[in-house]
């Protein structure tokens, strides 16, 4: 077996959700989602087939994101993988209905951080170990960061005054 890094390449503005799931439907179901979770969706999402032909599928709305999620995607050549890029819009719009869809078996992470996926190679085939989502730790919050991190929620809408 052999350990491999894979950077996800994306402009530091925009989200991913990197999951695993397992039929070739994933790829319909995963578009339909996320356009109802958020009407206007700014999307491209690709999945690596883990049998037959084992081509990157794609979809999405914004052809941008398309390319790069067609080409993280291909980078990573993970069974089953599946990695959405989204832009003006988070995560937390559309994690659960993500989670929802019948395929999906797990998510890796939800972020607009840096990610690294650590993938692991054998003669079958490729799979995601697990993620490195950001940096390092530094500390613990004191009270001034903690009125911040309140400060900045409310500031974005996600909480009430």
């Amino acid at each position: 077996m052999e350990l491999k890094v894979v950077k996800i390449e994306k402009p530091a503005e925009v989200n991913i959700i990197l999951g695993q799931a397992h039929f070739i439907k994933t790829v319909e179901d995963l578009h339909e989602a996320m356009v109802n979770a958020v009407p206007g969706a700014k999307f491209g999402l690709a999945f690596c087939e883990s049998s037959g032909p084992a081509l990157v599928r794609w979809s999405g709305t914004d052809p941008e994101l398309v390319e790069l999620a067609k080409k993280n995607a291909l980078a990573l050549s993970c069974g089953h993988v599946f990695l959405i890029l989204m832009r003006e819009m988070y995560p937390i719009n559309v994690l659960n209905a993500i989670k929802m869809v019948p395929e999906v078996c797990r998510i890796f992470c939800a972020t607009a951080n840096p990610v690294e996926v650590i993938v692991a190679e054998t003669e079958q085939g490729r799979g995601v170990l697990g993620v490195i989502d950001g940096v390092k730790t530094t500390g613990i919050e004191g009270e001034k960061e903690q009125a911040e991190r309140k400060e900045f929620l409310r500031r974005i809408g996600y909480k009430l005054g």
